[in-house]
């Protein structure tokens, strides 16, 4: 109702609407080592805007990182030296085609949990910025966050957190409110507009500031939609405790996955914070049975995988329905695992990739 409200008067302008600055004071009250906030519409924008206003503020080009980050040219300049970086780091198959060479070596990635990786990093390279996700596959390492807190105090290096992921998911804002260490810029994304496109970068103001000594504009981020969208989202998170709703349906699938997989006599790994969980099998064919799990609950009406990212119409009856379905692959993922069936004579289509590797 408020997306359309705000389409039938009039979307887009070439001034700022005031939904976004009714949207900044909320993002800013909810972070209060915050004290300003940009906009757009895609976390590839958010990441790029923050990584430019970290490079004005600390006058480096070179930048740590830590997770998943984007598309654009700083993120993927990382595989420019030849050694797959990024696959070894997190995500496999990104190639540099049409990245700038002389890109080369201004990004480093750690891995998360490795403090001396970091240290090598920073003792080896003129680093201006670091740049990680709170967390990804698992729960956040308090203590590592504070170690690298601390590093950045040390060496006068500004600390961006990239929670396009984890944002909202843990509590009514970023996920390091739960860790008591906070960033001097923080990215949010994908729940903030619940659907619609809107991602925030708030930070403190002697850096956020340095945006006016750059240039970073697009026609769009004064669109309407994503603001009013967002603002909408905010209050209802914030009513209903979404975060907690998400967390209990998490919880409530982890435990029937592991009922399931003890059933079957299936060994699995589970990953990720409870509200975005996943699994693995433990088999030499865990892609392909990955692959197969999609398949098989595909025919049944689910788009299906290895893991979900749980929302509040997640409830115990869908999850239960969804949980019957998966045992029937589950049976014959358990036979092929018995010898009694062959996973690639099930398999009607190639084997997926890997997606993201676990961070630490």
């Amino acid at each position: 109702k408020a997306v359309k409200n705000t389409i039938k008067h009039g979307n887009m302008s070439t001034l700022n609407c005031p939904e976004e600055v009714y949207l900044a004071e909320k993002l800013i009250s909810m972070h209060s080592w915050a004290d300003m906030v940009r906009f757009a519409r895609s976390g590839g924008e958010a990441n790029s805007i923050a990584i430019r206003i970290a490079r004005a503020s600390s006058q480096k080009d070179k930048v740590a990182i830590c997770g998943y980050h984007g598309w654009h040219d700083w993120y993927l300049s990382v595989n420019l030296r030849g050694d797959n970086k990024l696959e070894k780091h997190l995500l496999s198959g990104l190639k540099p085609n049409g990245v700038p060479k002389d890109l080369k070596s201004t990004v480093f990635p750690f891995q998360y949990g490795n403090i001396d990786q970091l240290i090598d990093i920073l003792s080896n390279n003129e680093i201006g910025t670091i740049k990680m996700e709170v967390c990804r596959n698992t729960e956040p390492d308090v203590e590592f966050l504070k170690k690298v807190r601390n590093l950045a105090n040390k060496k006068n290096i500004i600390l961006i957190f990239d929670e396009c992921t984890s944002g909202f998911r843990k509590s009514f804002g970023g996920i390091h409110l739960n860790t008591g260490v906070n960033p001097d810029i923080s990215i949010f994304g994908k729940a903030l507009g619940n659907g619609y496109a809107i991602t925030s970068i708030i930070g403190k103001r002697e850096i956020m500031e340095s945006a006016q000594d750059s240039f970073i504009s697009s026609t769009f981020w004064t669109e309407r939609i994503g603001p009013s969208a967002a603002l909408k989202t905010l209050e209802i998170m914030e009513k209903l405790k979404s975060w907690e709703i998400i967390t209990r349906a998490g919880e409530l699938v982890k435990k029937e996955w592991n009922n399931l997989a003890e059933s079957h006599d299936i060994k699995i790994d589970q990953w990720g914070i409870s509200s975005l969980p996943g699994f693995t099998i433990n088999s030499k064919y865990s892609l392909e049975y990955k692959t197969l799990i999609t398949q098989e609950m595909l025919k049944k009406g689910y788009l299906s995988t290895n893991s979900i990212y749980l929302s509040i119409c997640h409830t115990d009856k869908i999850i239960k329905r969804y949980i019957d379905n998966l045992s029937d692959v589950f049976y014959k993922i358990s036979q092929c695992e018995k010898g009694n069936l062959d996973i690639f004579s099930l398999l009607n289509g190639p084997v997926c990739h890997s997606g993201f590797n676990r961070l630490n």
